[in-house]
């Protein structure tokens, strides 16, 4: 501990890094503590925090803008593979700690800090990815990561400590649920979400929007524009990430969309059950999806399902920086070169309806789709394409009866 004399943390003033600061000068003779807030879309949550920081013991804080390269760089590119992990989870969390570690990274660096440290718990996704993105660029720095090993062993063991220093939380031991927020979406766990028996209460916990029930009872119709996969526009107004993200974020709220409620499959090996918020992602996912349907052909359609649960694996696991990640959003990139076009969707109530879809770059041929009289297909030809593409059965079949006549 001697050798560590400058820290830099990875600061969200919540519960956990708000008692690091005093732990760490507590615990490493007095250490310089440097802290880094990440802004990738928190909103109030940084209100008040280079306060706070330099209040409870840190040197300095750095609150450094990622918004935008957050949306556009990683985002963007996990929504145009189509990425979900466990068919719910929009990785609202996954893709933001990559980013953030980076920075905390190029600080630490800069700073000539000794070690990082971080506040996520040991039963965690987080420390993984946090972890993996410092090993990535920084391999021979040391990590801190308290919750390992100090002597806490629940929150409430920690919102005393904080008491004890005189350390303000926004929270109380009635609303301490554990939540992570940026401009995609904004997580629920802990507290009465545990049981996973217990309905959440939705009137209580719910920040970006309201409960389907709540939602208004006529529907919000809305126009998406995309181009090669990027969501460019709404309503033909044009819009940078950020700006699409938080104009939907809003649609999607007051029409109760993207409320997700999973137990799901951390990588440590658990199941966790949590809540999410992703109104305005769920909106944008499921209008790519459906430009996809007349953009890709078959394969390539179908392949692409395959590769956007691997490539959601990856963001979920933390491994966003390998050459495996990296190669599938190069194919990805590659199959979005004719995604490009606008899709209307109506928002009633909790549920994105369809109501229309075109691109110049449309697969989708009328004349041989319709069932009325055409000129472009003969429908003689599909004899014979059945009979081939049905030999194989059909060779069983024989091989089969002449098994059971023989004896």
């Amino acid at each position: 501990m001697a050798d560590i004399k400058k820290v830099v943390l990875a600061y969200s003033g919540g519960l956990d890094t708000s008692i690091i600061i005093p732990w760490l000068k507590e615990n490493y003779d007095n250490c310089e503590v440097i802290a880094v807030s990440g802004n990738v879309g928190q909103g109030t949550e940084l209100d008040g925090l280079e306060e706070k920081a330099l209040a409870t013991g840190a040197s300095k804080l750095y609150i450094e803008d990622l918004t935008k390269e957050f949306i556009e760089d990683y985002v963007y590119p996990t929504l145009k593979a189509d990425a979900v992990y466990e068919n719910k989870y929009l990785l609202g969390t996954s893709f933001a700690r990559p980013i953030i570690a980076k920075r905390i990274v190029e600080i630490a660096l800069a700073e000539g800090a000794d070690a990082i440290c971080h506040g996520c718990t040991g039963k965690g996704n987080d420390q993984v990815r946090f972890e993996l993105a410092i090993k990535r660029f920084a391999p021979q720095m040391k990590i801190i990561a308290p919750w390992r090993t100090w002597e806490f062993k629940s929150r409430e063991q920690e919102i005393e400590y904080a008491e004890q220093h005189n350390i303000p939380l926004k929270i109380n031991r009635e609303t301490n649920y554990s939540k992570d927020k940026n401009l995609w979406h904004l997580s629920h766990e802990g507290l009465d979400l545990e049981d996973p028996w217990n309905e959440p209460q939705y009137d209580k916990i719910l920040e970006m929007g309201v409960s389907p029930e709540k939602a208004p009872d006529e529907p919000t119709y809305i126009t998406l524009s995309f181009e090669k996969g990027i969501p460019v526009a709404l309503n033909g107004e044009k819009l940078d990430g950020p700006a699409m993200v938080a104009a939907l974020n809003e649609l999607g709220g007051k029409n109760g969309i993207g409320i997700a409620d999973m137990v799901e499959n951390r990588l440590v090996g658990m199941k966790s059950r949590g809540v999410y918020e992703t109104p305005g992602g769920t909106i944008l996912y499921h209008a790519h999806n459906k430009l996809e349907e007349i953009c890709l052909d078959r394969d390539t359609y179908h392949y692409k399902q395959q590769v956007g649960i691997r490539y959601a694996e990856l963001v979920y696991f933390g491994q966003w920086f390998t050459p495996l990640r990296e190669s599938l959003a190069a194919f990805v990139d590659k199959t979005q070169e004719t995604v490009t076009g606008d899709v209307r969707l109506k928002l009633y109530k909790g549920n994105i309806i369809d109501a229309g879809v075109k691109s110049p770059y449309s697969l989708y041929d009328e004349d041989i789709a319709t069932f009325d009289e055409d000129e472009v297909y003969d429908q003689n030809d599909s004899a014979g394409f059945i009979n081939l593409f049905g030999l194989p059965i059909k060779v069983q079949a024989m091989k089969e009866q002449a098994a059971k006549n023989s004896k």
